[in-house]
């Protein structure tokens, strides 16, 4: 650390951590049906429809949720917004070891879709009232790859309960890791203006390049907000890409069972390579923009030329219709999935560096809806689609199609959110 940044202080980067684990806890909570997908469809008979329902009550919840929240954590600040959130998503994941049916699964992703929904929107305001622009995409790279880290210990630690305990116990196990986190954050977190660990240098910094109309005594009118053409990149963003992460949340290990006879009885050597290289990208996204700043670039242009690159990597993942060996997937589907979480490190940080940060929870959440939205559909689609090809006898088939669309779709997002941002306005409300 040089002089200078020891004397500013580094306290903000303690808030980091808690997002950082707070998100890894959110996504192996998400994760675990994914991985006992293959037990629960034989005990309760599922076919890839009912998967895809299951899936879509959580992201109708999830939807929803992100509009309570983002407006909620607005109005009650990051803290007790947090608290909520995380409250509500651990106990809805222990609840899934109680149910017996499939509507008892859907009903209980539901709850979790609620939960979680409140992960993003407090996590984003807490990024946007603790860092100064410049440092954001950084700060969102490294808490948005507890994602990562939380998609990597499910393929450990999942496998090994499933077969110590049973897929109950695996519920209950991982669900109550977020009371643990909650314990912590309850005793140890403020917000800037009311941490007495904070330095006054370090606060200033926080602070060196406020947004005009962060003073604004409230957060502009929820139904005002979309008559920004800002929110709508965000929005159209969202909702391209979000449903293809889903994807390679909910369908890759499922996908290796089929295509390579991957047993998800056991820790996955495949699944912990693809989710760990999130984590470089998730990092490496947010450094990127931040070092092309630094370069010269603006704010806005750093994040539409780091994103450019990023939808680029993820184009490769259509080569997967030639793959015949599971390791050429592996890294094919490996650069998809870390070019989506350093897209999503700098499609976050957008939003903040547009907007006042009394609104940015609120936009996070109608953007965060959106995408939860493509989420609703587009595994209704899967399943259709997957249990047409099992039915031809071409399960591989239907997969090569998704991993087709996954390909187009950053791109497609980037150029969308190009015609609504030509020039990286800010919103200012007088």
């Amino acid at each position: 650390m040089t002089p200078a940044l020891a004397a500013i202080g580094k306290y903000r980067w303690t808030v980091v951590w808690f997002l950082f684990f707070a998100t890894s806890i959110n996504y192996l909570d998400r994760q675990i049906i994914g991985l006992l997908k293959p037990t629960l469809e034989k005990e309760f008979l599922w076919t890839e429809l009912d998967y895809g329902r299951i899936v879509t009550a959580f992201s109708i919840a999830y939807a929803a949720g992100l509009l309570l929240f983002g407006r909620f954590t607005d109005r009650i600040g990051v803290k007790l917004s947090y608290s909520f959130s995380i409250a509500a998503w651990s106990a809805a994941a222990m609840l899934h070891a109680a149910v017996g049916g499939t509507a008892g699964f859907m009903g209980v992703r539901a709850f979790l879709g609620l939960g979680e929904s409140g992960n993003f929107p407090a996590a984003i305001k807490a990024v946007t009232e603790w860092f100064p622009l410049k440092e954001r995409a950084f700060a969102t790279g490294l808490f948005n790859s507890g994602a990562n880290i939380g998609a990597v210990a499910a393929p450990i630690a999942v496998p090994w309960l499933l077969g110590s305990y049973g897929w109950r116990t695996a519920f209950v196990a991982t669900g109550a890791v977020g009371l643990i986190w909650l314990l912590f954050w309850l005793l140890f977190y403020q917000s800037p203006d009311k941490q007495k660990k904070l330095s006054a240098a370090e606060y200033d910094f926080i602070h060196s390049d406020t947004l005009a109309g962060d003073a604004a005594p409230a957060p502009i009118p929820w139904l005002r907000l979309f008559s920004f053409r800002q929110t709508w990149a965000f929005v159209f963003g969202k909702a391209l890409t979000d449903p293809i992460w889903w994807f390679f949340l909910f369908w890759l290990p499922s996908y290796f069972s089929h295509a390579f006879q991957l047993d998800l009885k056991k820790p996955s050597l495949e699944l912990i390579l693809i989710y760990t290289s999130t984590s470089v990208g998730s990092i490496g996204g947010g450094y990127l923009s931040g070092y092309l700043h630094k370069r010269g670039f603006t704010i806005f242009r750093a994040r539409r030329m780091a994103m450019l690159v990023f939808a680029f990597c993820v184009v490769p993942v259509m080569l997967i219709y030639f793959v015949t060996d599971k390791w050429q997937a592996v890294g094919l589907i490996s650069l998809a999935a870390a070019a989506h979480q350093a897209w999503s490190a700098n499609i976050y940080t957008t939003a903040s560096d547009v907007f006042p940060k009394k609104s940015v929870s609120s936009i996070i959440g109608i953007g965060g809806m959106a995408g939860a939205t493509g989420g609703i559909f587009f595994p209704i689609f899967i399943g259709y689609l997957l249990d047409a090809y099992k039915s031809a006898g071409n399960l591989t088939g239907g997969y090569q199609i998704l991993f087709g669309i996954c390909g187009c779709a950053y791109l497609l997002a980037w150029v969308v959110m190009g015609f609504f941002t030509k020039n990286g306005e800010k919103v200012s409300v007088p």
